[in-house]
């Protein structure tokens, strides 16, 4: 409420100071807008100049007819305006001595106006720009439109106290029955509506409210002070003139939007529709409930995605032209801003986009597949549009560009393995002084000892390479941990296990290196083929 009284107190002060100047001065003046000008006296607009006449250009037309009226109205008489015809046009005169002429050159005729109505309407408002003069020179008339501003005042303020002890008194009441009224809407024991959400709406509306009061009763207020002194009388005209123009035009814009806001509607409700038909259709695909030959079960996701975005791409290029104001220049202009700011930083989205719809239905990998890309190796967690999660063995997360992604190899350690689970594999080099059978056998042996190693199918070892000084061996198995469990940490146990099993053998895992040739060939003799734990075949 105090903020409320400063703020009426400042805006009357500041219209006392914007009254009318000292006694014998009128002001006046004129504004141009290109080749017109326009004469104004106290704020009020008296006449606009658009053509030349005898060579004096219509802002010099305007400057000589304020001089020529400050002129006349500093001298004493009755100040009457008459009109008297002539052969330019027709002349406006005050107390018989010409202030301006109204040529036919100055008739608006896209406005209807003709020379007769045209210098009528200069005729009426130089005198009650006048009359307004006069009374900017009354000191009885001030002080009495004093007295009316601060008793409009008194009665605002009241207005606006009695407005807020309403709102009050309201807001206690209607709080008070939202509790009782809450209370009783249960079903089972369950409270259908809560409270305080309604309390915070009936706050939230009786604000509202008070507030559009509020500024009715202050712009009424303000109207009818500027009304109340001769220079700013116009200004409380026009306010009011302004604000039922912008109610009317808003009114009628809303009333000539609703056809397209209802055409619209109807839209995105038919989009809506379809875009429930076709989540209902993809979720049977999904769950199995519907066979379909080129949609599998693993794409029906994306598929659903795609096909529900390209619904609502539709609706919206269907409902553009009945949405209001689609046809306004700024709405054009922010159209093609929007499409500049995505054609300019959208081309790389767009290639990520496309990047992660060629991985998705290339079926490059899965949801929870063990995969390896580039230098970078895990579970697969997320497939996304624009990127792909993977989770390594570290308890890492990390995000990979679906772009990057198809510019480097990918591993799939789990699409070709029996079941669940994934590829698990290590290397080594031993001598060729080992028997590789015995090597081969430790290799099983140390999968076998391995937590999570599945022994169906049964784990193999490839000698990869016959190098100079060593053979490679390469232990190739599959893991389905009974818990969720890193590769890592699988690998990591396998390769333990290698470890111990060697040791218990007496193998070394070490790769020679030569400097020159052995006294004795590396090799290994029959006799010695089959050392523990590998198995002699039977007959050999």
């Amino acid at each position: 409420m105090k903020r409320i009284l400063i703020g009426l107190v400042i805006c009357f002060v500041s219209v006392a100071f914007a009254q009318t100047p000292p006694p014998q001065v009128v002001a006046s003046g004129i504004h141009m807008n290109g080749a017109e000008a326009t004469v104004r006296v106290l704020n009020r607009e008296i006449f606009t100049a658009r053509s030349n006449l005898s060579g004096i250009s219509a802002t010099d037309r305007a400057r000589r007819a304020v001089t020529r009226i400050k002129e006349q109205l500093e001298q004493p008489g009755p100040n009457k305006v008459t009109l008297v015809p002539d052969s330019i046009g027709i002349l406006v005169q005050i107390d018989g001595a010409t202030s301006f002429a109204v040529t036919p050159g100055d008739v608006d005729l896209s406005h209807g106006e003709t020379l007769e109505s045209r210098a009528n309407a200069a005729k009426a408002a130089l005198e009650t720009a006048i009359n307004e003069s006069r009374e900017s020179r009354n000191a009885h008339f001030l002080l009495l439109a004093a007295l009316k501003v601060a008793l409009a005042t008194l009665v605002v303020l009241g207005l606006i106290r009695l407005a807020l002890l309403t709102r009050r008194k309201l807001l206690s009441a209607m709080l008070s029955a939202t509790q009782r009224h809450s209370e009783r809407l249960q079903l089972g024991g369950v409270k259908l509506v809560r409270s305080e959400r309604v309390a915070m709406t009936v706050r939230m509306g009786l604000n509202v409210v008070y507030r559009v009061v509020l500024f009715v009763l202050v712009y009424n207020w303000l109207s009818f002070v500027l009304s109340c002194f001769p220079y700013t009388r116009i200004w409380g005209e026009t306010l009011n003139a302004f604000l039922i123009d912008l109610l009317a035009s808003m009114g009628a814009a809303i009333l000539h939007a609703v056809p397209g806001i209802v055409t619209a509607g109807v839209i995105f409700f038919l989009a809506k529709w379809v875009s429930n038909l076709f989540h209902s259709f993809f979720e049977r695909v999904r769950t199995g409930q519907i066979q379909l030959t080129w949609l599998d079960a693993d794409v029906v996701a994306p598929t659903r995605r795609i096909a529900k975005t390209l619904v609502w791409l539709f609706a919206l290029a269907m409902a553009y032209p009945y949405l209001p104001g689609s046809g306004t220049e700024a709405f054009k202009g922010l159209s093609v801003l929007v499409g500049l700011m995505l054609s300019l930083g959208a081309s790389n989205l767009v290639g990520q986009a496309a990047s992660g719809l060629i991985l998705t239905y290339g079926r490059v990998y899965r949801k929870g597949e063990y995969v390896r890309i580039a230098d970078s190796e895990g579970t697969v967690t997320e497939v996304g549009m624009f990127a792909t999660r993977i989770r390594t063995g570290l308890g890492e997360e990390l995000t990979i560009a679906n772009s990057k992604i198809l510019e480097n190899t990918t591993t799939n350690y789990s699409r070709v393995v029996k079941g669940g689970g994934f590829v698990l594999d290590t290397k080594l080099t031993i001598g060729y002084d080992t028997p590789w059978r015995q090597v081969e056998a430790m290799l099983i042996e140390a999968a076998k000892r391995t937590e999570g190693v599945q022994m169906d199918p049964k784990p193999l070892v490839f000698q990869t390479a016959l190098s100079d000084w060593y053979p490679e061996y390469r232990l190739v198995c599959q893991a389905i941990p009974s818990e969720p469990r890193p590769r890592a940490l699988v690998l990591s146990a396998l390769h333990a296990n290698i470890q111990d099993v060697f040791s218990e053998y007496g193998v070394q895992i070490m790769s020679p290196q030569y400097f020159e040739d052995p006294p004795e060939p590396k090799v290994v003799k029959p006799d010695n083929w089959y050392p523990a734990p590998a198995v002699r075949p039977e007959g050999k």
